[in-house]
């Protein structure tokens, strides 16, 4: 299992993801891999990516497979771009770091 530690950055809020967003896919899927050059957890989501859909379906997917609420999740950059940097409010980098392991990345 590779170290998505550094995917991670704990800021005084909550703690903030680097993911690598793949819009259109087949299946929605996260954690979907880790790129290790990027330091970022890969995000399946079926949506393409036209007028916010596949960010919005990313901030659904995280919050399901995190079991948090929606208004927990937000992008803080990257709206535009594959690479996205996402606020997990509330919840501390070990925390975070716990729940994306126990999905077996």
């Amino acid at each position: 299992m590779p170290d998505i530690s550094e995917a991670l950055l704990e800021e005084r809020n909550g703690t903030i993801i680097s993911i690598d967003v793949t819009a259109g896919s087949k299946a929605e899927l996260f954690p979907a891999g880790y790129n290790e050059w990027r330091k970022a957890i890969g995000c399946r989501v079926t949506a393409p990516a036209l007028e916010g859909r596949a960010n919005k379906a990313v901030i659904t997917l995280i919050a399901e497979t995190l079991d948090l609420p929606v208004s927990a999740i937000s992008i803080q950059s990257g709206a535009t771009s594959s690479q996205k940097r996402v606020l997990v409010a509330g919840v501390a980098k070990n925390d975070l770091l716990l729940r994306l392991n126990s999905h077996n990345m």
